[in-house]
């Protein structure tokens, strides 16, 4: 296998190369090198690019081949993390010049040294929305990240470098964070397939807090295979988150193939089918129409949930910034900076009505998933805007567009279930159905996107450059 041949090629189908002595881990990093170094002043996916490290897990890689010893079922795949996961020796900046006076990190976060251990090579960090609030990755300090499907589109966010960089072939995968959808609205938008876990399944441990108590990590990738063995690299219990639950990995990138037999599918109606746009519509029903969806669910209060979901947000993200804000404020983002002192404002009895909607929807939910195990809705009311369009027309109404791109992610983050973004492509931009699941139920959400991918429902567009 030639390294421009890598491209198209999945992570275990690389991982194999390099084991078996038919692919370099170190030409293959040097050319990837090469190509961020073409692509990635258009497209401002990296913050950092660690040239020096990548170049050093390489040569271990290829000396663990060499001696005979096998690296792991990554050996040799590049990814890139996005600037709030902990790179050892680098100030973890989470996207804002506020952190600059942060030590560096004594380590790599958690999730960054099990892909090492699986022997994957980092390669650099990802551009994000100012401390991961914001949806666009439309960053005022390290400027906006372009959508390779179009370069005058958005890209999402806020973990939008990272989707950037997948979708442009500048890494093979890349880990991101979902706080209130910001996984899957970078895959809807870029053509990925994203996978926030069950909240509690992936320790946080080494990356830059948003909201302590919706804060999701997550891998996006070009394929269901690739998605599913990153994750399975990625599992396991750490003490030092204290969401982390203490459950042992279920491996599930053996379990792809295996038939979802008679399980029931339901669409999302009421609020999520109002405030799609037609493509998102139609893009449900492809999936439903393959699923064999039956029946029509609609989730009371999700509109309320929605709302309380933007309290937490704004309440904890302030808290955690008080000090700063009250030091630096000029140094912030201004549209940052006012959404978090908005935030502050927000009184107690607020919050804690927030936290009883938050336990009042999560009931109905769970419900739902326990009459139809597999839910269906649009993953953002519309494919990618132009980079700075102020607004986007939501069920006839033009509303702004950087808090609402969210619309339809974030009730559904609020109550932590596991969801599979799944990339449709039609003849314009692509955009993402969610696949919902119960709790835990990793294995549904990905075997129901594999046999999608399966039926040719994940079109690919092509990425000049």
């Amino acid at each position: 296998m030639t390294t421009c041949e890598t491209q198209a090629r999945s992570a275990a189908t690389i991982a194999a190369a390099v084991r078996e002595g038919r692919l370099s881990a170190v030409a293959l990093v040097e050319s990837l090198l090469t190509r961020i170094d073409e692509r990635n002043g258009a497209l401002n996916c990296y913050t950092e690019v660690l040239s020096e490290r990548a170049r050093r897990e390489a040569a271990r890689v290829d000396a663990m081949v060499r001696a005979g010893h096998d690296p792991g079922p990554l050996a040799g795949v590049p990814f890139g993390v996005k600037d709030n996961y902990d790179v050892a020796g680098r100030v973890t900046l989470a996207g804002s010049i506020v952190n600059r006076s942060l030590p560096p990190a004594a380590a790599d976060a958690l999730l960054v040294r099990r892909l090492s251990a699986a022997g994957a090579v980092l390669v650099g960090t990802h551009n994000m929305d100012e401390l991961a609030y914001g949806f666009t990755t439309e960053n005022a300090h390290y400027g906006a990240t372009r959508n390779p499907l179009d370069p005058a589109r958005s890209a999402g966010g806020s973990s939008g470098g990272s989707a950037a960089a997948v979708a442009a072939g500048l890494a093979q995968f890349a880990l991101g964070t979902d706080t209130n959808g910001s996984i899957r609205v970078p895959s809807s938008f870029c053509g990925l397939f994203g996978l926030k876990p069950t909240f509690g399944r992936l320790p946080r441990t080494g990356t830059f807090p948003f909201v302590h108590d919706l804060d999701h990590l997550g891998p996006f990738a070009r394929s269901v295979g690739d998605l599913a063995l990153v994750y399975d690299a990625v599992q396991g219990h750490d003490p030092g988150d204290h969401a982390c639950a203490e459950r042992p990995a279920e491996a599930v990138s053996t379990l792809l193939d295996q038939p979802l037999g008679d399980l029931a599918v339901g669409v999302l109606g009421g609020w999520f089918d109002e405030l799609a746009d037609d493509q998102g519509r139609a893009a449900v029903a492809r999936v439903a129409d393959v699923l064999g969806a039956r029946d029509t669910v609609v989730l009371p209060g999700t509109d309320r949930a929605r709302a309380a979901a933007f309290v937490l947000t704004c309440a904890s993200g302030a808290n955690l910034h008080i000090e700063n804000l009250k030091r630096a404020a000029g140094d912030f983002d201004p549209a940052t900076r006012d959404r978090l002192l908005a935030g502050a404002l927000i009184p107690a009895n607020a919050v804690l009505q927030a936290q009883r909607v938050r336990m009042l929807y999560r009931d109905e939910v769970l419900a739902a998933l326990a009459r139809t195990p597999l839910l269906l809705a649009p993953a953002t009311p519309c494919s990618a805007p132009l980079l700075g369009q102020p607004t986007i027309t939501v069920a006839g109404q033009a509303l702004p567009t950087r808090p609402n791109i969210g619309l339809l992610t974030q009730p559904l983050s609020f109550v932590g279930v596991p969801i599979v973004s799944f990339p449709v492509v039609s003849d314009g931009m692509p955009i993402g159905v969610q696949l919902i699941a119960a709790p835990w139920r990793e294995d549904i959400v990905l075997r129901a996107a594999a046999l999608l991918e399966r039926a040719g429902l994940a079109g690919r567009m092509e990425v000049g450059g």
